[in-house]
């Protein structure tokens, strides 16, 4: 089966709406600007369109259309879509939608593709067999919904430099198609058309990742990073319940997530309200350019998914322990020696 052409069309479609989409935020005011909205994550003190999740969203739905069957959970995928895009949309406008709303509209956009029947039944046991999760009703369902929407929201929380998230993603997505294409020879043959799902999500990721390189021409927005993290977290559903496998992937932006939500419910603060605590921030307080950063993660990501793909799952457990267990000591060095800034805002994550 040929995957190139619905990754090159997807790639295609973003890169073509792109130019146009930013001449639109610009005529109708859907751009970060700093002096206009006071940020405590801001970095830089251009005037950028804000709505990358315009082509992203256009480019998936139209070739999630074109080349793969239409079953109930392409139903689920686009009505998802279709969700985050219109709150999406609503955030880049206004600019101070609550983040409680936005929270809301992804457990909707989760809910959608769960009610097509996409559920977490069984997880590998890293030590051996199979967890089957589907002998407790609706316990496969919720966990797929607080899945979906975690991986969401640590996607969101990754976009603090350019080139930062949609990099992550297009790793991520080329692993997991990766993943789907070696279990289609073992396994299954329907998880072809999940690894042309992985491949479309990461052609229109790096179709965002060109225009958003540093000095981005165009930021994702709220809309564009959930749209990919949505992606992402049914894809590692649908390739066989691949959790372990995306976790480690992304095992750099979760450790960085499971941190920040946690230091700030101790320090008495919604977890939803952003400061400069992640990573990306320290690193450059620390003097590295986005360039750098961008990079650290990208290549932290292709290193992460060549072990995944390579490691049974008892492997895989220790290594993102190891690795997690390192990544935390840096983060808390960093954060000891960079100090907390104590402003907050809704959309910094």
């Amino acid at each position: 089966m040929d995957f190139f052409l619905p990754a090159t069309i997807s790639f295609i479609i973003t890169v073509l709406i792109i130019p146009p989409t930013i001449k639109l935020a610009k005529k109708f005011n859907l751009v970060d600007n700093p002096k206009l909205r006071p940020h405590p994550a801001h970095i830089q003190n251009r005037i950028v369109p804000r709505i990358g999740g315009l082509p992203i969203f256009t480019a998936l739905f139209l070739t999630i259309l074109i080349f793969t069957p239409f079953e109930k959970e392409t139903v689920g995928i686009l009505i998802g879509l279709i969700i985050l895009i219109i709150i999406g949309i609503m955030d880049d406008k206004f600019q101070n939608l609550s983040p409680y709303i936005r929270l809301v509209s992804q457990f909707f956009a989760a809910l959608a593709i769960v009610i097509s029947g996409v559920g977490i039944n069984f997880i590998t046991n890293p030590l051996g067999g199979i967890l089957h999760l589907d002998i407790i009703e609706f316990l496969p369902s919720i966990l797929a919904v607080f899945w979906i929407v975690w991986v969401m929201n640590m996607i969101n929380w990754s976009k603090g430099v350019d080139g930062q998230m949609p990099g992550i993603v297009t790793v991520s997505a080329i692993t997991l198609g990766l993943l789907s294409l070696k279990l289609t020879t073992q396994q299954d043959l329907s998880q072809e058309n999940i690894a042309k799902l992985s491949f479309i999500t990461a052609g229109s990721a790096f179709g965002l990742l060109i225009f958003n390189w540093h000095p981005a021409k165009i930021f994702p927005g709220f809309s564009g990073s959930t749209i990919l993290g949505f992606m992402l977290a049914v894809l590692a559903i649908l390739s066989g319940a691949k959790l372990a496998t995306l976790g480690l992937v992304l095992l750099i932006p979760a450790t960085d997530f499971a941190y920040t939500f946690f230091r700030r419910i101790l320090q008495g603060k919604s977890p939803v309200w952003g400061d400069r605590g992640h990573l990306h921030h320290k690193l450059l307080e620390k003097g590295f350019t986005h360039q750098q950063i961008s990079l650290f993660y990208i290549l932290g990501s292709v290193i992460l998914g060549a072990v995944a793909l390579n490691l049974s799952s008892q492997d895989k457990l220790f290594a993102a322990s190891l690795i997690a267990g390192i990544l935390l000591g840096t983060i808390l060095w960093l954060n000891f020696f960079g100090g907390l800034s104590k402003q907050s805002d809704p959309d910094n994550g």
